[in-house]
């Protein structure tokens, strides 16, 4: 996986995309984790403000280290 969109050369859609790809839902959370790395929340939820432009992706990212 690339590097992700940078906010003001992407779309919002292209965001939201890179965000689905980088972080797939497997329907098995004992062998995936990422419910709890996002504190039980879906990855497009978690980076909501990435996608719709107000954050970058490393200021979201370092809120959920």
């Amino acid at each position: 996986m690339g590097n992700p969109p940078e906010i003001l050369e992407s779309t919002v859609d292209e965001r939201r995309e890179y965000i689905k790809k980088r972080y797939p839902c497997i329907s098995d959370c004992d062998m995936c984790g990422l419910c709890t790395v996002f504190r039980g929340k879906d990855p497009e939820l978690a980076y909501r403000d990435y996608i719709e432009g107000n954050r970058s992706f490393d200021e979201v990212s370092a809120y959920y280290r």
